[in-house]
């Protein structure tokens, strides 16, 4: 049901989608900065996994709460307390004089941008209806790709660019000014909308959940290091007890974080296998590039950044595309159409740094780099509406906070698991980081065909699924 609220204006929409571009952007200026940040605070591999994946990992803990505390205390005061929230975290992060320091800034900023991106989707699709609902939601699912070409190509010219000596901490200092930004206008211009009906939060599930996610992550990401002692192998056991807990947890809760019903739908777990096998790829695909480009190729921060530019192009003129195609085609047939063509695009990538090696340049990588990111569009739209087909109405909110968790987790988890498999691969290659390359998306491509082979095996829901995503409402 739409808020009474004023409908926005074109400032309160672009005010909206600055601050959803603010978490893209940081991930991918993050990136970029890697070399930098090991040179400067004498970081060690492990530690540049915990940089990325802490971020993603504090990001899909906090997310359902932030979602829930906006529907209660007025989404434009969450979304302003998360921009203070990233802002004041941005700042931390960036005179950071250990590592330790810009670890504990990170998770918070994953906090804060927690806060921030429940509240948009939220707000256009309460206050906005027709035309400009549909234009609105297409701006927010094809933001993604211009966040990335502004975070690798800004992130690369400002730690190359070394204004005022500060070399990588200019990639989050430049938050600070855009969230002064956003908090200065976003009284005046942005609606304040929440529910009638206050829901109530799930504390508990939100600290196993976190409990969970951290027994997966330093486990993952200290284990190949410290040679697995016996406390990791125990906190992944934990993982178990963990999980039985919040199970039990979750039946005595009125309004739990991931509600027992859902999890047991088969489209929910659909969703699972999507985000566990494309999400986790996906980030420790970028994680993994950026050291090769960096590392292993010798290029300075711009010129990796620029190696990604053709990728967020290709993404998002899919993105704009996908709509069409939603309209014509089953979810079932865009997904495989879309792990088809990722697939001959991590093929042709490797085939590239197999031939060329250490000769291998920016323009070698556009044509496989492009291929990758237009099948990545089609994989992430297909996301949503497959893993919401079994949801009915009353439940919309709750399959939607469960995806976006399993989403924001598993691109926390990436950097720490597929990104594990590419160091120990950077060892056994005696640091030769492209032929470890070759070796992670040879990784990739069999979690990408074993997705392949989950989705024949719910073929009848997925090719039923008829066009535009507009399923059925039970109940």
């Amino acid at each position: 049901m739409k808020s009474s609220a004023v409908s926005p204006g074109r400032m309160a929409l672009i005010l909206l989608l600055t601050g959803q571009m603010l978490p893209l952007i940081d991930t991918s200026i993050t990136n970029v900065a890697l070399d930098s940040i090991t040179r400067s605070l004498h970081a060690s591999a492990t530690q540049l996994e915990l940089i990325v994946a802490l971020y993603g990992v504090a990001f899909a803990v906090c997310l359902a709460m932030g979602s829930k505390l906006g529907d209660n205390y007025g989404r434009r005061r969450l979304f302003m307390w998360g921009i203070v929230a990233f802002g004041v975290a941005s700042l931390l992060c960036g005179i950071a004089g250990s590592i330790d320091m810009l670890l504990a800034a990170r998770i918070l900023q994953g906090a804060g941008a927690a806060l921030i991106v429940p509240q948009i989707l939220a707000t256009l699709h309460v206050t906005l209806t027709g035309r400009a609902h549909a234009r609105a939601i297409s701006l927010y699912g094809g933001i993604g790709g211009i966040a990335f070409i502004v975070g690798q190509m800004g992130g690369g010219w400002l730690v190359s660019a070394d204004i005022a000596g500060l070399g990588w901490r200019n990639a989050f200092f430049i938050n600070v000014p855009i969230c002064l930004l956003v908090l200065a206008l976003a009284p005046r211009y942005v609606p304040e909308t929440r529910r009638e009906k206050p829901s109530a939060i799930d504390w508990q599930g939100t600290f196993i959940l976190a409990a969970i996610l951290c027994c997966l992550l330093f486990p993952m990401a200290l284990g190949p290091e410290l040679h697995w002692p016996w406390f990791l192998k125990l906190a992944l056991l934990a993982t178990i007890l963990l999980g039985l807990w919040m199970r039990v947890s979750a039946q005595r809760q009125a309004n739990p974080l991931l509600p027992p019903r859902l999890l047991r739908l088969p489209s929910i777990r659909f969703g699972m296998v999507i985000a566990l096998l494309f999400f986790s790829a996906w980030s420790g695909f970028m994680f993994c590039m950026a050291l090769t480009m960096q590392k292993g190729l010798g290029m300075a921060p711009w010129q990796s950044g620029n190696s990604f530019i053709a990728l967020g192009l290709a993404y998002f003129v899919s993105a704009l595309y996908a709509p069409r195609l939603i309209a014509r085609y089953s979810m079932g047939r865009i997904l495989l159409t879309g792990l088809t063509i990722q697939i001959i695009g991590l093929l042709a990538l490797m085939f590239t740094f197999w031939r060329y090696a250490h000769e291998t340049t920016t323009l070698m990588l556009v044509p496989a780099t492009a291929i990758v990111g237009y099948g990545q569009a089609l994989i992430v739209n297909s996301f949503y509406r497959i893993g919401m087909q079994d949801i009915s109405a009353c439940d919309a909110g709750a399959g939607s906070a469960i995806l976006s968790t399993l989403q924001q987790a598993s691109l926390g988890l990436g950097p720490a698991m597929p990104g594990a498999v590419f160091l120990m691969l950077t060892r056994h290659a005696h640091g030769h980081h492209t032929q470890a390359m070759v070796g992670f998306l040879g990784v990739e491509v069999v979690m990408m065909l074993l997705l392949s082979l989950t989705a024949l095996f719910y073929r009848q829901r997925l090719f039923s699924m008829p066009p535009c995503g507009c399923v059925a409402v039970k109940g």
